[in-house]
């Protein structure tokens, strides 16, 4: 006896409004995007900091899943993000078509599919400029010469070999670049300890593409909010076979009352 095969399932969407990339909410959600990225980066800080491993495939292993971990967070919640904007732009339609008036900054506010890289951008921005300074002016890190040994600090006060042992004293101060160095490692910190700061050739290589590297949130943010259509379609979906079940089940239920309902007797020639 052969199995019926289910019918495939008919995919419903609503019409919708488009709105703006741009809205009178998008520097107030690229402050709440970028209140989200530092506390990401201050989580990854805490957990790559305590996954510094001695064994290179672990390392990388464990700090990939810690990256991948922060940018499925964001997608996520972009998502969420979209659905809402595409549900308030499908409200705006039906009062469009009954002919209510509404104001221009309630369909801005709708879904657009740049507004949420445009969120994204923006919350990343400070981060941002710190790396393209950093990969401008990045250079290969270096070891120090060492501390000047205890039988060596004599000669310092003779003219003729003192200037030569200089460098050993010289006190180097902090930069601008090194500061900037400072927070770009400490928010890419799962990409540092997977490289490892002894590696001084990878290490220059990650400074110089630190920029790209602070775009992949806004870049989960954007992809993730670009899924609020296809959110939206699952909901109407799942409402429209819910009521196809519920049309079935009654359709049953009344056969099954029909079929048990008593017949009058029968009417005799």
């Amino acid at each position: 006896m052969t199995k019926l095969t289910p019918k495939p399932v008919t995919p419903v969407s609503k019409p919708y409004l488009t709105g703006s990339a741009a809205d009178s909410r998008t520097v107030k959600a690229a402050f709440g995007f970028f209140g989200i990225l530092v506390l990401t980066i201050f989580m990854c800080f805490l957990v790559s900091s305590m996954m510094n491993l001695n064994n290179d495939t672990l390392r990388v292993i464990l700090n990939s899943a810690v990256v991948l971990l922060a940018l499925f967070i964001l997608f996520n919640t972009a998502s969420g993000s979209g659905a809402d904007a595409v549900a308030r732009g499908e409200i705006l339609y039906q009062k469009q078509e009954a002919g209510k008036p509404f104001a221009a900054s309630e369909r801005a506010m709708c879904y657009h599919p740049l507004k949420g890289f445009l969120i994204g951008f923006l919350g990343t921005l400070p981060l941002l400029i710190c790396a393209i300074l950093l990969a401008v002016t990045a250079e290969k890190q270096v070891t120090g010469i060492g501390s000047l040994p205890d039988w060596l600090k004599n000669y310092q006060r003779r003219s003729e070999i003192g200037d030569a042992l200089v460098a050993y004293t010289a006190q180097r101060g902090i930069g601008l670049t090194d500061i900037v160095r400072m927070i770009v490692r400490a928010a890419l910190l799962p990409f540092v300890t997977m490289v490892g700061t002894e590696n001084s050739g990878l290490m220059l290589l990650l400074e110089r593409v630190s920029p790209l590297l602070t775009l992949l949130p806004a870049a989960a943010y954007g992809i993730g909010y670009m899924q609020g259509k296809s959110i939206r379609t699952r909901v109407h979906t799942g409402i429209a076979e819910d009521q196809k079940k519920r049309a079935r089940k009654e359709r049953k239920e009344r056969k099954k009352r029909i079929a048990a309902k008593p017949k009058g007797p029968e009417q005799l020639n």
